[in-house]
């Protein structure tokens, strides 16, 4: 007597046809770990009549899910959930944009050997003092020089990550009464931790460099009831489109803001990805706040974040640094003290580069679309769309294996249409990254966005 399924039929409630809503139902609860490894699907026949849809949708389905290695047919017996795939963390994840990994273990293993005969156990038996110890705020201080912004290592506070270093920055300028000014669409974590804030936010429209200084002059207009405003945009590598702003056009955004007496977040996290061009914080240091980090730039085992202030907010940010420090770890800020001495973080920063120039490159040639925006140096690629097409095209991935950004998150107002699709590229092998763009030409070509 054959094994009664346990899968409870349903269709996924997307905008699609029979076959494909019965696709994404069956493979997000494989994936999701619903149905284990060896469990038996319905018979074709008794899945059509429960569901009131035609025997041929269930045979394409269950062949489409057999195709993606997720299902297994066994003559005479039925399909079964295929117990290798069966599992949430073989996915392959283009939602997350980090860089591609080029830290060797031997790279690692001479720093190590190097910084133990020489580092500060007091870094080690005593609390880090709020901001980071001051030898480590003169060693990022430098680093920033790299990327054109002379920071005072006074006014400068070490967190640890630069998501830390963002929600400080938030903290001394976008209170409870506060207003956010942003690009409509943006990095996924800021609109997080403001929505977990309570700030409240208004998106600016945005091009191909993006924000644009006329739409954020009349939002700054519209406003002005508001008395406390700030502006927090992504200058370099924009996330999620790519677009990086040109001389003139920070100028222009400096100056407006100037003129409006706002303050500016800089969020400057892929600065050192990207092409050489002046921070905001380098043309109005005294109204602009720079967020950076080195988990983009270097690694994601490095966080290490960092917040350039204007003289006037440091007291405000010792306040508050005292109720949560946020200081990064001494290992870590030793392993960049001799990078830097060496020259190993201009030679890792120069692999990553042509890594995601490679993986850019490949990404392009793949997907083929007019309409894809990239960037060179980025660590993903853009695709705009409708918001509803998008939500389609990610659910038609998640069914395929593959994670992609929820449209959503990367939008200030949940209710905009004008959306798109997020492509990480750093962070799968280069073979898997292959496979999953290619899987994803595929849906480009066969369905219509």
């Amino acid at each position: 007597m054959l094994l009664q399924s346990p899968w409870i039929p349903r269709l996924a409630s997307i905008k699609a046809n029979t076959a494909e809503r019965l696709v994404l139902a069956l493979a997000d609860d494989i994936i999701e770990g619903r149905l284990a490894g060896g469990d038996r699907l319905p018979a074709h026949r008794d899945l059509a009549w429960r569901l009131g849809v035609g025997l041929g949708t269930v045979t394409k389905a269950y062949a489409a899910l057999e195709r993606r290695g997720l299902t297994r047919s066994i003559k005479g017996r039925g399909t079964f959930v295929a117990l290798q795939v069966a599992q949430k963390d073989l996915q392959t994840d283009l939602s997350s944009n980090a860089p591609p990994a080029m830290l060797s273990s031997r790279i690692l293993a001479k720093t190590l050997t190097v910084i133990a005969r020489k580092i500060d156990a007091d870094h080690f038996n005593l609390y880090a003092p709020s901001g980071g110890h001051a030898e480590h705020r003169v060693i990022m201080a430098r680093w920033l020089e790299t990327l054109g912004l002379s920071a005072d290592p006074s006014n400068l506070v070490l967190t640890n990550g630069a998501h830390q270093a963002l929600a400080l920055a938030f903290d001394l300028v976008c209170g409870p009464d506060g207003l956010l000014l942003t690009e409509r669409l943006t990095y996924p974590g800021a609109l997080a931790l403001l929505r977990r804030k309570g700030c409240r936010m208004q998106g600016v429209e945005i091009d191909a460099e993006g924000m644009i200084p006329e739409a954020l002059a009349q939002t700054l207009d519209d406003t002005a009831q508001h008395n406390n405003r700030a502006v927090y945009l992504t200058p370099t590598l924009h996330n999620p489109t790519t677009a990086t702003m040109g001389a003139g056009r920070r100028q222009a955004i400096a100056d407006i803001c100037r003129r409006a007496d706002v303050r500016i977040i800089e969020d400057g996290v892929y600065a050192a990805s990207g092409i050489s061009l002046s921070p905001l914080a380098a043309l109005v240091p005294d109204i602009t706040l720079h967020v950076n980090g080195l988990s983009k730039s270097l690694s994601p085992g490095l966080q290490i974040g960092m917040l350039a202030l204007p003289d006037d907010l440091k007291s405000e940010a010792r306040r508050l640094l005292k109720e949560v420090p946020m200081a990064p770890s001494a290992l870590s800020c030793a392993v960049v003290e001799d990078w830097i001495s060496t020259g190993t973080i201009s030679s890792l920063q120069n692999d990553m580069r042509r890594e995601a120039q490679r993986r850019s490159a490949l990404a392009v040639s793949l997907l083929g679309m007019d309409a894809l925006v990239s960037h060179p140096d980025a660590y993903n690629v853009w695709l705009p769309m409708q918001r509803d097409a998008a939500e389609h095209f990610v659910s038609l991935a998640g069914a395929s294996g593959i994670k992609l950004t929820a449209p959503e998150t990367i939008m200030v107002n949940p209710k905009d249409q004008a959306s798109g699709v997020r492509i990480c590229l750093g962070s799968p092998s280069f073979d898997d990254l292959t496979r999953a763009l290619t899987v994803l030409a595929k849906l480009l070509k066969q369905h219509t966005f």
